[in-house]
């Protein structure tokens, strides 16, 4: 059985360029996604110029102070990057789909409160 499903996705991968495989786990959504990948990035590039101050500093170029600079300012940005894939993440899943059900300690929603209090006035009102 395990012989047939492996011959199975040995023709089906000849056929086709490209082959989805069943994973549990979702897609990021697009923007976080562009997030995350901006951030990928950028901390590259951090990290590259990171090396490149070093070496100017070990060699003695004059390059290493403002190398060394610009590798600080590029690991604000950098850490700017990585929060940004964070807070873009938390505001798609309030907007686009958690569930949301308030604790038993959450206080009763405004509405639920205006009907219960007209329910009970409604009644004396049609008394009178």
């Amino acid at each position: 059985m395990g012989s047939d499903r492996a011959m199975e996705h040995e023709s089906r991968s000849a056929r086709q360029l490209w082959v989805e495989d069943e994973r549990a786990r979702q897609r990021m959504p697009d923007p976080v996604r562009t997030a995350a990948v901006r951030a990928v990035m950028i901390t590259s590039v951090t990290l590259v110029q990171a090396v490149v101050a070093f070496f100017c500093t070990v060699s003695g170029s004059w390059l290493a102070f403002p190398v060394t600079v610009s590798a600080v300012v590029f690991t604000v940005v950098a850490t700017w990057s990585v929060l940004d894939v964070w807070i873009t993440r938390q505001v798609w899943r309030q907007r686009n789909g958690v569930v949301s059900e308030p604790s038993s300690t959450a206080r009763p929603p405004l509405r639920a409160k205006r009907d219960a209090s007209r329910a009970e006035t409604s009644p004396l009102s049609e008394a009178a």
